[in-house]
């Protein structure tokens, strides 16, 4: 039996009780983020996201399975994405609840996510390159940060032929920016400084 940090990783999805409440829980939440959206168009676009992506973790999953560590954090990033795809994310309640309190200029909760997207996929990112691509643990911070602003510049490219091809008229409420000029630069450094973020402290709680 294949371990890492003593969770099990050779399960069966079948028997896998810890990722079958997770897959439940984005269900009931993806189910109840899609009933009376704000923009529903917009919540069609951002939710392309969340299917490509948890296509990609069925098909791959009788071949690599995340510890559940990982799979937690995979599905907060994406309870954190089904909230803003519901709301829009320059809409979203809490952003404006975080303006309110820190006399910020603009709603923030995409920098917030974006943050989330570093710092919550920094340890899963991590552990496919340890696991799968047998890179060495020295070398894998490294190559973890470089992933995390490539996803992350990926993102942002998808995110503005998505909005030209798919939606053009959505514009400012799929892309977010409110009025920044320099938001996809933004909101790659957030991913950068949460990857950052999260690797330090898987180092100072003593995680493999």
């Amino acid at each position: 039996m294949s371990t890492v940090d003593n969770i099990d990783i050779s399960l069966p999805f079948s028997l896998n009780r810890p990722l079958q409440w997770m897959v439940g829980w984005l269900v009931i939440f993806w189910i109840a983020t899609a009933i009376e959206p704000v923009n529903r168009e917009d919540w069609l676009l951002e939710n392309i996201l969340v299917i490509c992506f948890s296509l990609i973790l069925m098909a791959t999953y009788q071949k690599f399975v995340f510890t559940t560590r990982s799979y937690l954090l995979l599905t907060l990033f994406l309870t954190l994405h089904l909230i803003g795809a519901h709301y829009t994310y320059s809409e979203t309640p809490f952003g404006f609840w975080m303006q309110a309190w820190f006399d910020f200029e603009r709603n923030h909760f995409d920098r917030l996510v974006h943050f989330s997207f570093g710092f919550l996929l920094a340890i899963p990112v991590r552990e496919l390159l340890i696991r799968a691509a047998q890179i060495k643990s020295s070398w894998a911070n490294s190559i973890t940060v470089m992933l995390i602003l490539s996803m992350g510049g990926l993102f942002e490219v998808f995110e503005m032929l998505a909005a030209i091809m798919v939606h053009p008229e959505l514009g400012d409420a799929y892309l977010g920016t409110q009025g920044d000029v320099w938001d996809a630069q933004q909101d790659m450094l957030q991913a950068i400084a949460g990857a950052f973020a999260a690797l330090i402290l898987r180092r100072y709680i003593g995680g493999r």
